[in-house]
C-alpha cells in the first residue's frame, strides 16, 4: 500500500490536544487502494446506516404525505415483535447482537488495515477520566436534545417519539439496557469511529469528514421527523469533532449509552407520568 503520513502543523502557543490525532492516519496514494477504500465505504454503509438513511428518509415522505403529516405519526424505538414472551425477548437480542456485529465490522475492518488501533482510542477504557468525559458528552446533548423535541413537536414538525413500548415483563428493563450499549457500540464505532478514518485515508479534511458523518447520522433519524434528524446532525457534529481532537471513542460509546438508557429505561418506568412529551 502506498500512503504518505500528513504532517502534524507547527501551532506556536496552542496546546497539543489541539492538533488532530487524525495527523498520525497515512493518507492512501496508490489509486488501487483508494479505490477499494471507496469500495468498502459503499458497501459497508449500504448494508448498514447509509441504507438506513435512505429508508428514513422515504419513511419521512410517506408520514408527511398521510392525513396529519409527521406530526401525527407514532414512532416505537423498542417495540415488541411477538406476543409469545421468549420469542419476543430473544428477537430484542437478536437486534442488540446484530448492533454489535456492526461495531465489530468497524473495529475488525481498522484492525485488518493495519492502523494501530491505539491511535482511534480503541483500547483498555480509561475509567477515571473516560467515564466523567463520556457522561458530560451525555448531559451536553441529551439535555438540549430533549428542549428540541419538545419544541419540534410544537411546530409539528416531528413524530411522537416513544422510547419503548414492549410489554411489562421482567427481562424488559436488561433488554433496554442492551439495547442502548448496542446502538451506541454500532454507531460511533461505525459512524465515526471507521467512517472519519477511512475518509482522512483519502485526505479528506477534517470539517468535511466531521460533515458527512454528522449528516449520515442525522439522516438515519429522519424516520422520527425533523426534529430528530437535526437533533443528531448536531449530535453528530459534537461527538465527531471530539473524536478528530481527542482520539478517545468510549466516552462517545458511554455519552450515547447512557442517553439511550436514560430514555429508554426512564420512559419505561415513568411513563404513566410524561404524558407532556406527546
Amino acid at each position: 500500500m502506498t500512503s504518505r503520513s500528513r504532517s502534524i502543523p507547527r501551532l506556536s502557543g496552542v496546546t497539543d490536544w489541539l492538533r488532530s490525532p487524525g495527523s498520525q492516519i497515512a493518507v492512501v496514494t496508490d489509486p488501487r487502494q483508494r479505490r477499494a477504500i471507496g469500495i468498502e465505504i459503499a458497501i459497508v454503509l449500504l448494508l448498514t446506516f447509509g441504507l438506513s438513511a435512505l429508508s428514513s428518509l422515504l419513511s419521512l415522505i410517506e408520514s408527511q404525505l398521510r392525513a396529519g403529516g409527521i406530526a401525527g405519526q407514532r414512532v416505537a424505538l423498542n417495540e415488541s415483535v411477538s406476543t409469545i414472551g421468549v420469542i419476543d425477548a430473544l428477537s430484542q437480542l437478536l437486534s442488540a447482537v446484530h448492533l454489535f456485529a456492526i461495531a465489530a465490522l468497524a473495529v475488525y475492518l481498522l484492525w485488518r488495515s493495519e492502523i494501530p488501533l491505539s491511535l482511534l482510542g480503541i483500547r483498555r477504557l480509561r475509567t477515571r477520566s473516560e467515564v466523567p468525559a463520556g457522561l458530560t458528552l451525555a448531559a451536553l446533548i441529551g439535555l438540549p436534545g430533549l428542549g428540541l423535541y419538545v419544541a419540534a413537536r410544537a411546530l409539528n414538525i416531528n413524530a411522537q417519539v416513544v422510547p419503548s413500548d414492549l410489554t411489562d415483563t421482567w427481562w424488559r428493563l436488561p433488554v433496554l439496557l442492551v439495547s442502548a450499549v448496542a446502538n451506541a457500540a454500532a454507531e460511533e464505532l461505525l459512524v465515526v469511529c471507521w467512517l472519519i478514518t477511512r475518509l482522512r485515508q483519502l485526505d479528506w479534511r477534517e470539517n468535511r469528514s466531521l460533515v458527512a458523518a454528522a449528516i449520515l447520522r442525522g439522516g438515519y433519524h429522519l424516520y422520527q421527523g425533523f426534529g430528530g434528524g437535526l437533533g443528531n446532525v448536531v449530535m453528530g457534529l459534537v461527538y465527531g469533532r471530539y473524536f478528530q481532537r481527542t482520539a478517545r471513542i468510549w466516552p462517545l460509546v458511554i455519552g450515547h449509552a447512557t442517553i439511550d438508557c436514560v430514555a429508554f429505561i426512564g420512559y419505561a418506568l415513568l411513563k404513566p407520568h410524561l404524558g407532556w412529551l406527546g
